[in-house]
């Protein structure tokens, strides 16, 4: 089964990850979201995008969420995770991907190849009417670690399997919702939830080509 999932690469939390409870992950792992996260893994994705702001240590969760509030753009290291459950075998995004590009799969269908981030590149090369997903930045690129990392799926289902990840963005998005009441940070929480709808494009229709 080929799975095409959203995610972040959960960060090192230098200061500590934030002042609300937190999920537990190794700093390298990844976390999908999708409208099965727990309380505690919407904390941790709020967590993983504060880290990437200046915030006077230790913050409280007010300044938090204020500080977030408060930037002109929201990025977080991520993207889409692409599987295949019966050949075990994955590819994530490269060095430098972010959430706010999975969009960028939308050009595979112009024959191109997304921006799947730098070492060890990531690359899409399209065989006809199939895609092979290279970890290791494509089929021209020097044997390394990842020589034979890579998912093939048929070009034809990317569409769906795209529509599948709004749907999980989507559920997220009611999650994080439903965290930022719990939470009790307020009016704000509506404000945060539609910053990051608008920063990571959720909702937004998404125009994919015509087969």
């Amino acid at each position: 089964m080929i799975k095409l999932q959203a995610g972040i690469e959960v960060p090192m939390f230098d200061e500590g990850p934030a002042p609300w409870p937190v999920a537990a992950a190794a700093p390298g792992s990844w976390l999908v979201l999708d409208a099965g996260c727990t309380a505690d893994q919407v904390g941790l994705f709020v967590a993983a995008l504060a880290a990437r702001i200046d915030v006077a240590s230790p913050g409280s969760r007010d300044e938090v969420v204020d500080a977030l509030l408060a930037e002109e753009f929201l990025i977080v290291a991520g993207g889409l995770r692409l599987s295949d459950t019966e050949a075990g075998t994955v590819v994530v995004p490269g060095c430098c991907c972010g959430l706010e590009d999975w969009r960028e799969w939308i050009r595979v269908r112009t024959d191109c190849s997304p921006w799947l981030g730098h070492d060890p590149g990531p690359e899409v090369e399209v065989i006809g009417l199939d895609l092979r997903v290279w970890q290791d930045g494509g089929p021209n690129r020097e044997r390394g670690r990842w020589a034979e990392q890579r998912v093939d799926l048929p070009r034809r289902e990317l569409p769906e399997l795209l529509l599948g990840v709004q749907r999980d963005l989507v559920g997220f998005l009611n999650g994080l919702a439903q965290w930022a009441e719990q939470t009790g940070i307020g009016p704000r929480g509506a404000e945060l939830v539609a910053m990051i709808d608008q920063n990571f494009a959720v909702t937004a229709p998404l125009e994919l080509p015509a087969s």
